[in-house]
């Protein structure tokens, strides 16, 4: 299935897609619980594929800590911001190579080159079953044995909250095949130009045996805010003025975010798995 939809979206974000991450209202928790997994889980000076990097926000933060890092993403535009944004931070030392690749289509690479892989929003951009297995089957490729893979995906219902909250998108709602095909395929198509579109969603159960039955041993599956997806400007605060109680939530937050009363309300899920 084509992918221009998807690339299309991007190619007018820039420089509030590479905001999103530090957004108390959108990517706060996400960016500062995945930061506290690839530290748990990275081995130091590791060489790592940031596919679906977009502008480079974790691939600027893997370099500064001394990890080898190949940024690639579908997006030429957002890449554009990578670069500057690296330049501009004094951080390419330790970034290869900024590159254009579609996360179905690592040829790229060789078998086994990379100690750790990022898939940060690839997944929940393929609609297509074939396509879902042909990514995965080229990030289990390119990892080396025991190497880790950390990948983004979204639940189900985030897709019709997301609806639900955007007042122009709230008509979809009242058409029951849109509504079916979120519940029962996975499968978000926006039909308003320039909006969030051709999402995949998940169900949290299927997420561990998926990635198992294709290679990996799944280490962990958590909500990539926690319980704190409502609470995002308040820890944002908190970090700035109170870092003692901010560190405090964190943990908690931290310690409770792979609890499965959670996962189906996250708005995203980070699975983390080991070549098997």
């Amino acid at each position: 299935m084509t992918h221009e939809p998807v690339k299309a979206y991007y190619a007018s974000f820039g420089e509030r897609e590479w905001e999103r991450l530090r957004n108390p209202d959108d990517g706060f928790m996400e960016y500062a619980i995945t930061r506290k997994m690839l530290s748990k889980y990275l081995k130091p000076k590791s060489r790592i594929l940031d596919i679906g990097g977009g502008p480079g926000r974790y691939a600027m933060w893997l370099a500064h800590h001394h990890h080898h890092v190949v940024l690639a993403d579908l997006s030429p535009e957002l890449l554009a911001v990578a670069r500057v944004k690296l330049s501009e931070a004094g951080e390419t030392a330790n970034v290869e190579e900024i590159v254009q690749a579609d996360a179905c289509d690592l040829s790229r690479w060789p078998d086994n080159s990379f100690d750790a892989v990022l898939s940060m929003g690839p997944l929940y951009h393929l609609i297509d079953a074939n396509d879902r297995i042909k990514a995965l089957s080229e990030l289990l490729r390119v990892l080396r044995s025991d190497g880790v893979a950390f990948v983004a995906l979204m639940p189900r219902y985030a897709f019709l909250r997301r609806t639900l909250a955007m007042p122009d998108e709230r008509r979809h709602l009242l058409q029951p095949e849109f509504v079916a095909n979120i519940l029962e395929k996975g499968e978000f198509i926006n039909d308003i130009p320039g909006r969030f579109t051709n999402g995949y969603g998940v169900r949290p159960a299927e997420v561990s045996p998926f990635f198992e039955k294709h290679g990996f041993k799944t280490l962990t599956l958590m909500a990539a805010e926690g319980i704190a997806g409502n609470l995002q400007r308040i820890l944002s605060e908190l970090e700035q003025n109170d870092p003692a109680t901010y560190q405090t939530a964190l943990d908690v937050i931290l310690s409770t975010a792979n609890d499965p009363a959670i996962l189906g309300m996250a708005s995203h899920l980070l699975y983390i798995g080991k070549k098997g």
